[in-house]
């Protein structure tokens, strides 16, 4: 008896105290998205919509929850052994991308609440999962070890699936989420090869152990952490829809609801980007000489097909608008590839380019997807021609939309994309890349053509002999779709006019050294 009591007494206790309000930008989407789910059972067909406005207000209460957080010094779920090994850091970083997810998430609803009601989209099933994959979002940016990094990317990733083929008895809708779902699996059963790896070289999975003890692994197990080290990065590239991992993205957008695929063209692409800056620049620093290079050859290659592509859709053919922002979602992605790329050159400073870049994208993407769903209403097939005169039509939605394509090209007036694209050049030239910078150069240049083209389109005259040239009463927007494009709208006027707000906001995201 003696003997257990000392033994007792030298063992470190297994029991620990949460940290609730750290966890609350999590914990609250998930606890809406169950009472959503339970409310749908009892709920008649036509108090259904009710079940969108307690998403909407669930999600505007996680958004809340990061204010009394935003010192950044909070952790849980830590190693009673070493308490500096936490599997949960709501440090800043954290906090700014959990912002973007929570606050993109909550975009996407208000654009899905029309939808919904009006689609062919089961309520409660639909608000289930979007709820579900926001809170797997929002636990990717604070998870510190491997395990938990990969059960958030699958929490973020197995809903989205099934939100892509919500639509029933569409046909493009299956395909597409059945294209989704099979490459997304495929690139998470690779990566889970690659955790797997770098566990039996290192012996943990927590991100600061394995930083540590990669700077000193044997030579006998050097190839098998490489080895680890390029599959672990796999998964997150697929999600960031990095070329060769971009095919899913074109089909996959025009297939889901347009909310749908505006929340995966911003929050998917957060995802995904959180967990390579996580993986690479808390967790592979010594192995730097092999993703460095790899991702610096993916940014170029990424932007370089993406805008391409995207070039081959021409604003006076019949060619459909959200295929054309796909490809420059996969053209983007490049951009935001490049300063985690450069951090392998230099310092961690660099990320705080691909957070700014990324704060900036995901306001004026999700603008000009709600825009996009705007048109749709009267014109499904969404056409890039069918956007010829939409300033005679809906003069704000065509100005909201003019200046979101000038974000996105680095144009004035859109000084938030012009500062974005800027800074994220200048990491390149920072960390030596100069020929990736040329690169990026280029690429610019090329994008401005389809975003101009699709820019001038919406002031012209529309065609004689058209349904639009005979002004046809214009239908009044439902106010949660005004609201989503106005709240959009708003920000990036703000951000233009005050860029250094977004720098300052994505340089205090920047890790300890």
């Amino acid at each position: 008896m003696t003997a257990l009591t000392a033994l007792a007494a030298d063992t470190p206790s297994l029991v620990q105290s949460v940290d609730w309000l750290a966890i609350t930008p999590v914990v609250v989407p998930a606890a809406v998205a169950l009472l959503v789910l339970v409310a749908d059972l009892f709920l008649p067909q036509a108090r259904k919509p009710v079940l969108g406005w307690i998403s909407v207000a669930g999600l505007a209460a996680a958004t809340a929850a990061l204010l009394p957080l935003r010192a950044g010094d909070r952790t849980t779920f830590c190693l009673t052994a070493d308490p500096g090994a936490c599997s949960y850091t709501a440090d800043h970083f954290a906090l700014v991308i959990q912002f973007l997810v929570l606050a993109g998430a909550l975009v996407t609803a208000l654009l899905s609440v029309t939808v919904v009601r009006e689609g062919r989209i089961p309520a409660g099933e639909y608000w289930f999962l979007l709820l579900s994959s926001a809170a797997g979002a929002a636990l990717l940016p604070a998870s510190r070890d491997l395990a938990t990094l990969i059960v958030a990317l699958e929490v973020a990733s197995l809903p989205a699936f099934a939100l892509v083929g919500m639509r029933r008895g569409d046909r493009m809708s299956s395909e597409a989420a059945l294209k989704f779902f099979l490459s997304s699996v495929t690139a998470t059963a690779v990566s889970l090869m690659g955790v797997s790896l770098v566990y039996a070289a290192t012996g943990t999975l927590h991100l600061t152990r394995v930083a540590d003890r990669l700077e000193d692994v044997p030579g006998q197990l050097d190839t098998l952490a490489m080895a680890g080290v390029a599959l672990t990065l796999v998964g997150f590239a697929f999600k960031t829809a990095a070329v060769p991992f971009h095919f899913w993205v074109p089909d996959t957008y025009v297939g889901a609801p347009l909310p749908v695929a505006g929340y995966l063209s911003v929050i998917g692409k957060a995802v995904g980007f959180t967990g390579l800056i996580l993986v690479t620049v808390i967790a592979f620093p010594a192995y730097s000489d092999v993703w460095g290079p790899a991702l610096a050859v993916l940014a170029a290659l990424t932007m370089t097909l993406g805008n391409t592509a995207a070039l081959r859709q021409p604003a006076d053919r019949p060619q459909s608008a959200v295929r054309l922002l796909a490809w420059s979602s996969v053209g983007q992605a490049g951009y935001l590839l490049v300063p985690i790329a450069a951090a392998a050159y230099s310092d961690r400073d660099q990320i705080g380019s691909t957070v700014a870049y990324a704060l900036m994208y995901a306001a004026v993407n999700l603008g000009a997807f709600s825009v996009a769903a705007l048109v749709a209403r009267t014109k499904p097939l969404q056409r890039i021609a069918d956007y010829r005169g939409l300033y005679a039509e809906r003069p704000a939605a065509a100005l909201s939309l003019a200046f979101f394509l000038l974000c996105l090209a680095g144009l004035p007036p859109g000084i938030i994309g012009l500062f974005a694209k800027v800074t994220v050049f200048q990491s390149a030239v920072d960390a030596g890349l100069g020929w990736l910078a040329v690169v990026m150069a280029v690429n610019v240049v090329i994008a401005l053509y389809y975003y101009l083209r699709w820019t001038a389109l919406l002031f012209r005259t529309p065609e004689p002999g058209t349904a639009a040239a005979h002004a046809p009463a214009r239908t009044k927007a439902p106010w949660p779709l005004t609201a989503a494009i106005a709240l959009t709208a708003v920000t990036a006027l703000v951000l233009s006019g005050a860029p250094q707000l977004v720098l300052r906001f994505a340089a205090g995201s920047l890790f300890p050294l």
